[in-house]
């Protein structure tokens, strides 16, 4: 008599689901992997930050010329804001637009986490790759024109972080909103206009009657007068209508951004 083989079938053992994720465990996770991709060209981009502002405190005063102590005054403390924008309007759309070319933007989108997230990931790498430009600034502007500061401290922080959550936020909007080609050239039109148009780095006192009333609504020269308030506070006042202007700005900087983000492909 044959005996019959017989096989058992594997009994399948279902996976234990793994407990969800919460906001700040995913917020961390893309943190470090922004930071990643960043981070080994952080001190290369300090290194430039270094250079733009000894560029534009040295350099712009040679053209100049006779620089007085306002003028330096205006000139120096006008840098940061300067530094702020390039990295938010310059690095940002590039960066991004990068990320579009390579794909590695599509998958982010992709992943299982709010799209949100992606985008508060990636500007508080960029605050953090900004924000040593000021200091930078200032010891630059030290060194050339022997300037003394009078901080406000509690200013001068909310107005750096506000101009540069701006900058990136407009920056990324540009990004998302653009092909990126396009991007990468409205990019470099933004930061040719912010550094020989508009009144950062000298009075608005020079330019014509309606060209003062445009900056009055763009975020440039209501973003330089805040943080010039912040680094001499005995004399610059602060204009709350320049704080209403930024706030808008970012506001709508991240509304695009956002809705680009979770829009489907």
């Amino acid at each position: 008599m044959s005996e019959a083989t017989v096989v058992a079938t594997p009994t399948r053992v279902p996976r234990p689901i793994p407990p969800r994720t919460g906001l700040w465990t995913t917020y961390a996770t893309l943190l470090r992997w922004t930071m990643g991709q960043i981070g080994a060209v952080l001190p290369l981009i300090i290194l430039i930050q270094a250079l733009l502002a000894a560029g534009i405190i040295v350099g712009f005063g040679f053209l100049i010329g006779d620089v007085n102590s306002p003028a330096a005054q205006f000139l120096s403390t006008g840098t940061p804001t300067v530094l702020l924008m390039v990295i938010g309007l310059v690095m940002v759309p590039q960066g991004v637009a990068q990320a579009r070319t390579s794909g590695t933007f599509t998958y982010q989108r992709a992943l299982p986490v709010p799209r949100p997230l992606l985008l508060l990931a990636d500007l508080t790498v960029w605050l953090v790759v900004a924000l040593p430009g000021i200091p930078v600034a200032v010891f630059v502007a030290w060194l050339r024109y022997d300037l003394s500061y009078s901080f406000d401290w509690s200013l001068l922080v909310t107005a750096s972080v506000l101009t540069a959550l701006v900058a990136t936020a407009v920056g990324y909007a540009v990004a998302v909103l653009l092909p990126p080609l396009l991007a990468q050239l409205a990019s470099q039109v933004l930061v040719f206009f912010v550094m020989l148009f508009s009144p950062i780095t000298f009075p608005e006192s020079q330019l014509p009657e309606w060209f003062r009333a445009v900056h009055d609504v763009l975020p440039f020269r209501p973003a330089a007068d805040l943080l010039r308030a912040g680094l001499v506070s005995g004399d610059q006042g602060v204009n709350w209508q320049d704080l209403a202007v930024l706030t808008v700005w970012c506001l709508l900087g991240l509304t695009i951004s956002v809705r680009a983000l979770v829009r489907r492909p």
